[in-house]
């Protein structure tokens, strides 16, 4: 056999192999350890959700496409699980594999049967696979889809220059691989259910709840496993033989392809080079919000205009109510008039003559208007993230003082790195319950500072957003330290030494040198409505 004795070049070429696998592991490792892989599935989720009932449908598009190209499916398949749960995402999963793997047999059938064929010649053990599904049919295929000896992207195409019937093949395929599938996509429920457990979201599992997920995994695995053994020992007897990965997945002439080996280690050191960036916080910095450099532009601008808020500080009172901070929306929606003579004003607006605090509270309160705005505009909304991406906070439909905008230049190109405060993160509203509330009053720039002060301590008076228990050594906060660690780091130092500022007890303890651990608070996306008895 060909693992009974290999040539130097063979030994080196498997030493490459090997390491490369090591450190495509060591890359993997490092990578879960420093990406914020929960801010990466809700970008996925965000993508899935815009697109509303079809969703799924676009999901499974995808993973189609990819199987095509001849990608790994092992990632989708667990994204799936953590996007759908465990029913619905093996459904998504089984429906996209099992039409990737008809599309590939008849591209292999009768668009492509030359290049495929050229592959399948360069395959030890094709033949003896080609003879068995002769004789076997269908029943062939459903072992091979059983056991992970032919890659299923590649195999798909195989299948097509076999005698193997379309439609068995496609029931075979489909009803084979639901074991596997099921599996992956468990896996990747219980690591969804592990992230939001250690982002500290406020509703734990329970001992029982881990548990019995814990055993659906254990019986998922053994029943695979036994699945697998037995189609293994069903396919030796019927290609005469056992059949090895290396046979099925192994050219023939790997020793004249050295360039499969080399593209492997590049792919296991490229891996490795990603986690070492994300050890050094480089890679996280690709997820969320954008980071900046915060410069107080505008700090040498004394102005003596000022801009009349008097609109938005009306509807605020009336609208916010004075105890939960949430927003009678549908109150608001009678009140729109004069929502848009404001916004008709800051379009108009001068900055020039404005100072720097005047130019802040004229910020923040335009970013909180144009949001109630954007909520009126397709209420009624469960969230704000139920709005289309395009017409949320990148949609380029607000005017300010004759420029148009959207929400995220506002927030990232115009507040952000011109003003040297990280206080604006519980100023600015984005409609939700997790955001810090709103004020009942507009910011104004002659207590602008009060305000902000007001604000802060509000939010860290509030076990929503900030909880601290010393004996436990737990500090529970709000995803915005998060998302803009880089902010609060510039002006304190570090978020823990920022939110100690507004906790004696935090801040006893880290100048006792006493480090927390770090639990996130679910940030809670549903809308800041208030919602009124019997609706």
């Amino acid at each position: 056999m060909y693992a009974a004795m290999k040539s130097p070049s063979a030994r080196s070429a498997s030493f490459v192999r090997w390491a490369s696998l090591g450190a495509f592991l060591l890359g993997v490792v490092l990578l879960a350890r420093s990406v914020p892989l929960d801010r990466a599935l809700g970008a996925l989720d965000v993508v899935v959700r815009d697109a509303g009932p079809w969703g799924p449908v676009v999901f499974a598009g995808g993973y189609a496409l990819a199987a095509l190209l001849l990608l790994p499916g092992s990632v989708l398949t667990l994204a799936a699980g953590a996007l759908f749960g465990p029913l619905l995402g093996t459904a998504v999963v089984s429906l996209a594999s099992t039409t990737a793997a008809a599309l590939a047999f008849l591209i292999a059938r009768h668009a492509a049967r030359d290049a495929v064929a050229a592959v399948a010649r360069r395959r030890r053990a094709f033949g003896a696979i080609d003879r068995a599904v002769g004789e076997g049919g269908w029943k062939v295929v459903a072992l091979l889809r059983l056991s992970p000896l032919v890659p299923f992207s590649l195999g798909n195409y195989l299948f097509g220059l076999t005698r193997v019937g379309f439609v068995g093949y496609v029931l075979a395929s489909w009803v084979a691989m639901l074991p596997g599938t099921f599996l992956y996509v468990y896996l990747g429920h219980l690591g969804r259910a592990g992230l939001a457990a250690a982002a500290g979201a406020e509703r734990a599992r329970s001992p029982a709840e881990w548990a019995l997920l814990a055993a659906g995994l254990v019986a998922t695995v053994a029943v695979t496993v036994l699945i697998t053994r037995r189609a293994r020992a069903a396919l030796a007897e019927k290609t005469e033989g056992p059949v090895t990965e290396d046979d099925v997945a192994r050219p023939a002439d790997e020793g004249r392809r050295p360039w499969r080996t080399w593209s492997l280690a590049a792919a296991g050191f490229a891996t490795l080079a990603a986690g070492l960036l994300a050890s050094c916080g480089v890679v996280g910095r690709w997820f969320g919000p954008p980071q900046v450099s915060m410069e107080d532009v505008y700090a040498g601008e004394a102005g003596t205009a000022t801009f009349d808020h008097g609109l938005l500080d009306g509807l605020l009172a009336a609208h916010v109510d004075a105890e939960t901070l949430l927003v009678d929306y549908q109150g608001l929606r009678r009140d729109a008039a004069t929502l848009d003579r404001y916004l008709e004003r800051l379009a108009a607006a001068d900055l020039g003559p404005l100072g720097r605090d005047e130019r802040l509270a004229l910020l923040l309160n335009a970013y909180n208007a144009f949001t109630l705005r954007l909520i009126l505009d397709h209420y009624p909304v469960e969230s704000i993230r139920d709005i289309p991406e395009d017409r949320r906070w990148k949609g380029r439909t607000w005017t300010l003082a004759g420029q148009p905008y959207t929400l995220d230049e506002l927030e990232h190109e115009q507040i952000r790195p011109k003003f040297r405060e990280p206080r604006i993160h519980f100023a600015v509203n984005c409609a939700s319950i997790g955001c810090p509330p709103l004020r009942r009053e507009a910011y104004v720039g002659a207590r602008l500072e009060e305000q902000l002060e007001e604000q802060t301590r509000l939010v860290h008076a509030d076990p929503r957003w900030f909880r601290y228990d010393p004996d436990r050594g737990e500090l529970h906060l709000t995803r915005l330290y998060d998302w803009f660690e880089g902010d609060f780091s510039q002006v304190a130092g570090s978020a823990l030494d920022f939110a100690a500022r507004y906790s004696p007890a935090l801040r006893r303890d880290l100048e006792r040198g006493q480090r927390p651990r770090v639990r996130w608070l679910e940030y809670d996306w549903a809308l800041n409505e208030q919602r009124r008895s019997g609706s």
